[in-house]
């Protein structure tokens, strides 16, 4: 069953999540989240990066190796 909070809204249109759903959600000072009007609601979901470097293990592995030109052909490698 979903949890339920109330609080009031500051004069300058805050809120404070209840620190149970901040430790569930994974928000810390600084997170960012998403709105969005429902109906006759509001959701309010952690924003998450549409893909994070640990996620696509782009950029995760170091070299001291030059990078490869961008018109490198692999295929002349198999010329003798």
């Amino acid at each position: 069953m979903a949890e339920s909070s109330c609080c009031a809204v500051t004069s300058k249109g805050q809120v404070t999540i209840p620190q149970m759903m901040r430790q569930q959600l994974g928000l810390h000072r600084g997170s960012r989240v998403c709105f969005e009007l429902v109906g006759d609601h509001l959701e309010i979901r952690p924003a998450r990066p549409a893909s994070s470097p640990t996620n696509s293990g782009f950029g995760l592995l170091k070299t001291t190796m030059p990078p490869v030109p961008s018109d490198f052909d692999p295929a002349t490698l198999l010329q003798p």
